[in-house]
């Protein structure tokens, strides 16, 4: 499922292709055919990711809600002589005419898989917002709403990051790597950790996310982990990029040299160094 890096780089590209322009708005597959009709012609306002969760504003204070979910696509071509016919299950098809007063060409952004296409009011906009934890590549977010989640359960800290409600945007890679960065086991329940240890997990997730929105792939190591300063070949995964733990199972911690491990967890899977990320065991007597 793409994490929420993905999702602030896709709201960016919707964002330049169509914001302030008209747009003819089709569900070449038909199940969206309904809502495309009463949007088809207006004006595209803008386009904001919230986590896992997409927003195309039209005028008229109309939202169209995505999830793109584990299938999902959303490709956005820009700089076309004309416009293409659909290919596949198109759910909903943007167009910008060449003559939306733009010298660029025209732009087609095609939607296909994704779980949640629908269109709804601010009021509903809203109510998944607020449903959602804070999204480090937000300005306007709040790690403490996420702090005081975790630091008043016993549940263990890979779930909770996992927890859109707790955190938006985080997935399965983003939640390995941060865990290993800052020397956390992932069964560790969420109470025991402190509020300065969560600061500094927060920070530096707001980092690696935003450097993800730049490259479009995830990179996680530091200089001195790379390929080219410890001299190993590059990691070879369709996710891409550079990472310590995530599907590195059975292989040598670019830290320690010990064997990565890997659990279940929440139907998804963990992924730590035994030595790097020690069991947590609390000081608490009786």
């Amino acid at each position: 499922m793409p994490e929420g890096h993905t999702l602030h780089r896709l709201a960016g590209h919707l964002r330049e292709a169509f914001a302030g322009a008209p747009v003819r708005v089709s569900s070449p597959q038909g199940r969206f055919a309904d809502s495309a009709a009463l949007l088809d012609g207006a004006v595209l306002e803008g386009a904001e990711a919230w986590g896992k969760q997409l927003f195309l504003e039209l005028a008229d204070e109309r939202f169209v809600h995505v999830h793109l979910g584990l299938i999902g696509r959303f490709d956005v071509h820009t700089g076309l002589a004309q416009v293409p016919d659909p290919v596949g299950q198109v759910r909903l098809r943007l167009v910008r005419d060449e003559a939306g007063g733009r010298a660029d060409g025209a732009a087609v952004a095609d939607l296909r898989g994704a779980i949640t296409c629908e269109l709804v009011t601010r009021e509903r906009r809203d109510a998944v917002v607020a449903a959602a934890g804070p999204d480090p590549l937000r300005a306007d977010a709040d790690p403490r709403r996420a702090w005081a989640r975790i630091s008043r359960s016993s549940a263990p800290i890979g779930a909770l990051l996992m927890d859109q409600g707790v955190v938006a945007g985080i997935g399965n890679v983003y939640r390995a790597e941060l865990l290993f960065r800052h020397r956390v086991h992932p069964l560790r329940p969420g109470r025991t950790l402190r509020s300065g240890r969560w600061q500094e997990m927060w920070e530096d997730l707001a980092v690696l996310m935003a450097e993800g929105v730049r490259t479009g792939r995830i990179d996680t190591v530091r200089p001195e982990h790379t390929p080219e300063a410890m001299g190993r070949e590059p990691r070879r995964d369709d996710h891409g990029g550079e990472v310590y733990v995530y599907r590195r199972t059975g292989q040598p911690c670019l830290v320690c040299g010990r064997a990565i491990r890997t659990e279940g967890l929440v139907g998804r899977n963990l992924f730590w160094c035994p030595r790097c990320q020690p069991t947590f065991r609390s000081r608490a007597v009786g």
